[in-house]
């Protein structure tokens, strides 16, 4: 979408009609360097800013921002959270989006997903520490800071591979977490116990506003994957049980938390199904790139 006719008409038919949404973001592509295709590497940036120009000429911008998705396997180093740092091959991919960032004041997306990590070492990383609930935490031996979950560790060895690209002024936001409810044979801990502590848990934190132990005073931006269960996504049994509802509308598992979920209504009628979601925060992802 580096076409600037395209991309206008893009923004017309999709954005603009639906602004009463509360379209706040538009995300180019998703985890674009999780492929193996250097020319979508290179077209990603461009894309990016085409969209911002497109959103400036109709006079959204204040309304809409731009940004992409990166999956959490950017990073070259992870731990401690203080020695984060990009992948050396995409440093000058990551240097450019990131002044592209602090240029237009956007946020830099993360899907994060600490199951990951248990699943692949779950003799190493304990289950309580993942999963929100009480445990001794780990501390980061360069700054002192106490983490008590893995997913605050994560975000902070983000914000620290920022910092050593030479910004400071962006804001990191969690474009995706979760836990899936069920998963295959090797999947260790996909169950909707821990689905429910996981989602729960976190839930209960975003509400109380908190920062990582990097950045205390600035409440993390986070959106759950998913709402629904998708039961034609391919890949592993967990790909398709990761959502808190079925799609007629019934909880997957008991979250634990009254009152943090939008009430959906399934109704039945002249053979029609409706699905009403209330207070629901809605992210448009846009793939852009390639359009």
């Amino acid at each position: 979408m580096t076409d600037p006719i395209k991309a206008q008409n893009w923004v017309l038919q999709r954005v603009q009609p639906h602004l009463q949404t509360r379209i706040t973001c538009i995300t180019v592509g998703n985890e674009v360097f999780k492929t193996n295709d250097t020319q979508l590497w290179s077209n990603l940036l461009p894309a990016m800013q085409t969209v911002y120009s497109t959103l400036v000429d109709l006079g959204l911008d204040k309304q809409v921002t731009v940004t992409t998705a990166h999956s959490f396997d950017i990073l070259g180093v992870s731990y401690p959270p203080s020695a984060g740092a990009f992948r050396q091959d995409l440093g000058e991919y990551l240097h450019a989006i990131l002044n592209f960032h602090a240029q237009i004041k956007s946020p830099f997306l993360i899907n994060a997903y600490p199951y990951f990590a248990y699943k692949d070492k779950p003799n190493e990383v304990p289950l309580d520490y993942v999963l929100f609930q009480p445990n001794q935490g780990t501390v980061d031996p360069i700054t002192n800071l106490k983490y008590d979950n893995m997913l605050y560790a994560q975000v902070d060895a983000v914000y620290s591979a920022i910092k050593a690209m030479g910004h400071t002024d962006i804001e990191v936001r969690v474009s995706e977490t979760g836990w899936p409810s069920r998963g295959d044979e090797n999947e260790v801990g996909a169950t909707p116990e821990n689905a429910g502590l996981y989602n729960g848990n976190l839930l209960k934190r975003i509400e109380e506003k908190q920062g990582t132990p990097a950045k205390p005073n600035v409440p993390i931006d986070i959106y759950v994957f998913a709402l629904f269960n998708e039961n034609l996504k391919p890949g592993p049994a967990s790909e398709r049980n990761y959502g808190l509802y079925y799609p007629d509308g019934t909880p997957v598992y008991n979250i634990g938390v009254q009152g943090y979920l939008p009430e959906l209504v399934y109704s039945s009628a002249s053979s029609k199904n409706a699905l009403s979601v209330s207070s629901l925060v809605i992210l448009v992802i846009a793939y852009l790139i390639s359009a």
